[in-house]
């Protein structure tokens, strides 16, 4: 069996549209070692305009992770503004289901993957 960190490694940290309004939410992907009692976690953002609510997205993930061993927990969620061409992205609001998100820790987890990016956040709007 893998270890956690390896586990976990496997798993894209963001995964966001390339341009448009979307929502979005922060995911705690837990992998634990029970035998050992070993727990390793990391934090990934999740954020695409097909969902019509944060319980989509939150759901299609956990079916993915779930399956090869790994928990999941919903931290909360918003909304992202991507604009490949201006290389910005905004994350602002909260989710009606979830709550908001710490819009500081999902725009570091962003910057990771997109370090070319002017990236922002606000707890305005919805």
């Amino acid at each position: 069996m893998a270890s956690n960190e390896d586990r976990l490694a496997a798993v894209k940290d963001v995964m966001i549209d390339r341009d448009g309004r979307y929502k979005y939410v922060l995911i705690n992907v837990v992998a634990s070692n029970k035998s050992v009692g070993e727990e390793t976690s990391k934090k990934i953002v999740r954020g695409f305009a097909w969902a019509e609510y944060h319980a989509d997205i939150y759901d299609a993930e956990c079916s993915k992770l779930e399956p090869i061993g790994l928990d999941c927990e919903c931290l909360g969620g918003g909304r992202v503004l991507t604009n490949s061409a201006a290389k910005t992205i905004n994350v602002y609001g909260y989710s009606m289901g979830f709550g908001r998100a710490d819009h500081q820790i999902t725009c570091d987890i962003i910057k990771r993957s997109y370090p070319d990016y002017t990236i922002t956040w606000s707890n305005e709007g919805y």
